[in-house]
Order: C-alpha cells, then structure tokens, then sequence
C-alpha cells in the first residue's frame, strides 16, 4: 500500500499526535524518569488498520509500530506508529509537515509548539533548570 501526502496530512489530522513528556521539576515525585524531555510523533489506529501503519512507517522509513491494549468499555485494542528519535524527527518528520501544512487548527498549532519544542531541545535549552520549566511551560500549551 502506498500513501500520498495529503493522506497522510488528513490521517494526521483526525487520528495523529505531536507531543512530547516533560519533566515539571518544580513538581516534587517518588519516581523520576531518566530523561528531561521526549518528543514524540504518533498515530493511532484500530487494530484491523494496522497495514495503514505499516505503510506509514515505510513512507517515512523511521519509527516503530507498538501494540496498545486498551481495557476499557467501547473502545478496541489499537495500533500505535511512532517516532521518538529526535534525529528522525527534525530530519523527516518535521519537513515533511512544514512541507505538508496539516489542515485542522488546532493540529497545527501543536504542531508549531512541537517544532518550537524541537528548536528548544537543539539548542540544549533543556538541559538548565529555567530552560526546562520554559519548556514545559509551553508543552502546556499543546492540546
């Protein structure tokens, strides 16, 4: 199966996610995670679309396709692709929707926090106390 651009902005659009963990260190917790801060790009779907995924990860010839069990009532056992590797990220992920303009709102201003997020991290903004709670101030902004 191969997918064009815009199927691809329109699969983004309703089913996809730019987002990434940060770490509040203001926020006192028993368990810390090793890192700072983790982007991540995904894409959800039901189990019986998972050859979607995998013609997603070939068209963009990055990331990894997770098995997401979901218990809850009404809602199907899912598929997730997705793209953690900061150097994947800036080097197809990003380009490829700069290149490719997602069409809803509200995707794309997380998108445009998600690159902000991106630029931050190259920078090494992440790395200093302030530079993170900048960080995660604007994460905070993300739907």
């Amino acid at each position: 199966m191969q997918l064009s651009k815009d199927y691809i902005v329109g699969l983004t659009d309703g089913e996809g996610s730019f987002t990434a963990f940060v770490r509040n260190i203001d926020q006192s917790t028993e368990r810390i995670r090793r890192t700072r801060i983790e982007p991540r790009f995904y894409v959800r779907l039901v189990e019986r679309d998972k050859t979607i995924l995998d013609a997603l990860k070939n068209y963009f010839g990055c990331g990894s396709i997770y098995f997401q069990k979901d218990r809850r009532k009404n809602h199907q056992d899912c598929y997730r692709y997705e793209v953690f590797n900061r150097k994947e990220i800036q080097e197809k992920i990003i380009p490829f929707f700069k290149e490719n303009r997602l069409r809803f709102p509200s995707k794309r201003k997380d998108f445009k926090i998600f690159c902000e997020l991106m630029e931050r991290i190259e920078r090494g903004e992440h790395l200093t106390k302030s530079g993170l709670r900048k960080i995660f101030q604007l994460k905070q902004k993300m739907h």
